[in-house]
């Protein structure tokens, strides 16, 4: 039965159309990920560092040389950086137009030298070096009194916005907090306005209460389709503990989201074959002079908590969702939740 669903985070409606697909195993895909791949011309595999600029950090053996070989994990800036590292960023108006200095940074993490080895194969121990790297180059760029914001993204496959083979993400600060994440911390402040508490907290409670939409979860992350998922097999990722900041992610818990994120992959895989993808890591702003976060929203750590967005790239936005704000999934959460509980994966 189709039916509008409200985002409780974001207000955004989203409809839910099930009779535009029949079932989840309709989206399998295809896709050959290494078609017409040439490792001789692979920018990030090992032994080419000298292709790349120069590392800003790397998982090395003690006594390896950097820019050379020997890395577990590497992080480079972009050879065509969204952002320039350098400058001021020198705010002004043009007319009625406001605009500043493309000042900010834009990273490379090169996930592993191998250049053959997909996200969803490494070992779980590789994995947790993976996400211990985001969190570092987090907390350094965070260090930066011009950026407002840090996003850790993954884009897999040319969908997704992904140009090299070799598995990647990226890292990019920005001077200003981005639209979507004030549209989530105000939603969670209007909550926490009526009702004192966390929304995300609200939300593991709820779905570990109902049990429908939930993928995976361990001692410390909840994986499960959100209520008004914008895709077919959308997952979010939250920390059960209240925490606003993934910089204070403890051990057990870096190490709770790898698995919980390489769990949901498999299960994609499973269910839907080798897929393009984009995940992203949502947390709290910087409090910098330009945006003052934490003036205009005192109560942030209480109420606001960062969390992993996944979306296999399945259906592509059209004019009505672009005329509309409104997302049109053919896969109710529920049903695609229970698709996906029902594949068997093992990590390690």
């Amino acid at each position: 039965m189709r039916e509008l669903r409200k985002d409780p985070v974001l207000g955004r409606w989203v409809i839910i159309a099930p009779d535009r697909a029949s079932r989840p195993d309709e989206f399998a895909t295809d896709y050959d990920h290494f078609a017409g791949f040439d490792p001789q011309h692979d920018p990030f595999r090992e032994g080419q560092e000298h292709l790349t600029p120069p590392e800003v950090y790397a998982l090395r053996p003690v006594g390896s040389e950097p820019n050379g070989p020997g890395w577990k994990v590497r992080v480079i800036p972009n050879k065509f950086p969204a952002l320039g590292i350098e400058g001021d960023l020198n705010p002004r108006g043009y007319g009625l137009y406001d605009r500043m200095n493309g000042v900010g940074a834009h990273e490379v993490v090169i996930e592993s030298p191998d250049p053959y080895l997909l996200f969803w194969d490494m070992p779980l121990t590789h994995l947790v070096d993976v996400f211990n790297t985001f969190k570092v180059r987090v907390e350094d760029l965070s260090r930066d009194k011009r950026f407002a914001y840090v996003l850790p993204f993954k884009n897999h496959g040319p969908a997704a916005g992904a140009s090299l083979r070799h598995s990647h993400s990226q890292i990019i600060a920005t001077p200003i907090v981005p639209k979507r994440v004030l549209e989530e911390i105000q939603g969670a402040q209007n909550h926490w306005n009526i009702k004192r508490r966390s929304i995300f907290v609200d939300i593991v409670d709820q779905e570990l209460m109902t049990q429908e939409r939930i993928v995976f979860q361990n001692d410390h992350m909840l994986a499960y389709c959100p209520f008004a998922s914008t895709s077919p097999f959308e997952i979010h990722i939250l920390p059960k503990r209240q925490m606003s900041d993934f910089r204070r992610a403890g051990t057990e818990e870096i190490r709770a989201l790898a698995e919980a994120v390489k769990v949901c992959l498999r299960k994609w895989l499973g269910a839907i074959g080798a897929c393009q993808f984009n995940f992203l890591i949502h947390t709290a702003p910087n409090d910098t002079e330009i945006m003052g976060v934490y003036h205009e929203f005192p109560m942030l750590d209480a109420f606001y908590c960062w969390h992993l967005e996944m979306f296999p790239r399945l259906t592509k936005a059209a004019g009505f969702e672009w005329g509309t704000g409104y997302y049109i999934n053919a896969t109710p959460p529920e049903e695609a939740a229970e698709f996906l509980r029902g594949i068997e994966v093992s990590v390690s």
